[in-house]
């Protein structure tokens, strides 16, 4: 027999289990507040990114670890946003965490935004472009020097550009 708690109790499981682990629409994701200098529709934005990065800058979702190509990019260049191709991280700045993700001790000047995230009832750093507002991961104070950082990735976000390439 379902009772409201049971009903309630449900839900924030499966709330839970989608912050976590889901793909698809996260109730539970941090949208910043602010305006950015690139605004679309949800509509508009699938046209342009694949549903991974759909799901991974617009609805906050987490890649699986390991997963990404751009965990073993050892070359000079570039990575850059997803959804706006603008510069987030040189590959000076790339280290080996061992978390799965694609990780970085400091962003390009300008290039990135932080949220305050409260989700799976913890407090964390979410970072997203500064130029469209994409969710690219989070923020730690665990990473190496100079700057004790870790700014942990998710490489569905993000595209390399090897240096000397030429624009696109």
């Amino acid at each position: 027999m379902l009772n409201r708690r049971a009903v309630l109790l449900g839900g924030a499981i499966m709330g839970t289990g989608l912050s976590m682990f889901g793909r698809s629409w996260n109730p539970f994701a941090v949208t910043p507040a602010e305006a950015f200098e690139i605004e679309k529709t949800p509509d508009e934005w699938r046209q342009v990114l694949t549903r991974e990065q759909f799901a991974v800058l617009r609805q906050h979702a987490t890649e699986r670890p390991g997963s990404s190509p751009l965990n073993k990019e050892h070359r000079s260049g570039i990575f850059a946003c997803a959804g706006c191709d603008l510069p987030l991280f040189s590959s000076e700045t790339k280290f080996e965490s061992g978390t799965g993700w694609p990780s970085f001790w400091q962003p390009l000047a300008n290039a990135v935004g932080e949220t305050k995230d409260t989700t799976l009832m913890m407090v964390r750093t979410e970072v997203h472009c500064a130029r469209c507002g994409g969710h690219l991961g989070h923020v730690f104070d665990d990473g190496p020097k100079p700057t004790g950082l870790r700014y942990c990735m998710n490489g569905v976000a993000m595209t390399f550009k090897p240096a000397g390439a030429q624009p696109t």
